[in-house]
């Protein structure tokens, strides 16, 4: 009982933390001019991925790889099928042409680069395909092109200073929040893979399957807030932006990361997550010109719904 305890507590003190961080580096930031648009491109930015990377980095250093691989495969399948499709149902997505044309696209590209690295082994006809530290140095200098691409196109988007914390805090006040941010992601991010790995060997499931759901949906909340408060308030570039900028940042960034950090092996099984992960880039893109376009309509929102509920019905089944 007391590990499924701490995988609840774990989700908050992850949840906590994240806040807690982006709050207290935005105070600093703004202590020091910085403006509105950077803090949001990154610290909130930053912020809302931090549980990813935190799970990550601890499954990594506990040898638990598969809860790492499928933390970031299932939260970007979460993040398009879930998220998006309740934003949608919650507001119609209007999306700019950028986005569509661009940010999606790159989403996929992020999918697409990731499979082929992620089975060079299977290409060689190698017995195992492993994301190499060499990989993961890969994945950085996509992420580094991203940025460049993020604060070129930043100006022209609406709603992104509404996502920025608006109090400024006493210096020592921010570095406490920020101290006590990273101390909850750290404490969070131990709990939720401890617990993950125990709810894996008590109902039999694979530490993937866990990674893939649970663990997934738990470290996408802070996008689930953000893109739900951003639909409700009709900012919908913000909405969107969010979960296409975050599936981005998940695979280049958190998994580059992870890669250099450990070393994370990559079976066949995950192909098939992986295949999801493009095949919710493709439907987000086709959506886009089907019904109202450049839109994302409640009915396309319960189509993604649907879809995500039937892949955890086949995650539990496999």
């Amino acid at each position: 009982m007391l590990p499924y305890l701490l995988l609840i507590i774990g989700f908050v003190f992850l949840i906590k933390g994240a806040d807690f961080l982006v709050k207290g580096a935005s105070s600093m930031a703004r202590r020091f001019n910085i403006s509105d648009l950077a803090i949001g491109l990154t610290v909130v930015a930053f912020g809302t991925s931090a549980p990813e990377l935190f799970v990550n980095i601890v499954a990594g250093v506990k040898g638990t790889t598969d809860i790492a691989i499928g933390n970031i495969l299932g939260s970007n399948i979460a993040n398009v099928f879930l998220i998006l499709g309740i934003s949608a149902v919650i507001y119609p997505l209007a999306v700019s042409k950028g986005t569509v044309w661009k940010e999606i696209p790159f989403s996929l590209l992020a999918a697409v680069v990731l499979a082929f690295l992620a089975n060079d082994r299977i290409i060689d006809n190698q017995s195992h395909s492993v994301l190499l530290r060499s990989d993961g140095l890969i994945l950085l200098s996509f992420f580094v092109i991203f940025l460049y691409y993020s604060t070129t196109i930043a100006f022209e988007i609406k709603g992104v200073d509404d996502h920025v914390p608006a109090t400024v805090h006493g210096i020592m006040k921010s570095m406490g929040m920020v101290i006590v941010g990273l101390a909850g992601l750290v404490v969070g991010g131990e709990w939720i893979v401890n617990g993950a790995v125990h709810m894996a060997l008590k109902m039999g499931l694979s530490q993937s399957t866990v990674g893939l759901t649970v663990v997934a949906v738990g470290t996408s909340l802070p996008e689930l807030a953000t893109s739900a408060v951003a639909a409700y308030r009709k900012n919908v570039d913000i909405a969107v932006g969010n979960i296409v900028g975050s599936n981005i940042f998940n695979i280049f960034f958190i998994l580059g990361i992870s890669a250099i950090l450990h070393p994370l092996p990559f079976t066949s099984a995950n192909n098939i997550d992986l295949g999801m992960v493009i095949l919710a880039s493709l439907m987000l893109f086709i959506f886009m010109f089907t019904g109202k376009k450049r839109s994302l309509d409640r009915w396309e929102g319960i189509v993604c719904i649907c879809i995500y509920v039937s892949y955890i019905i086949f995650l539990i089944y496999r």
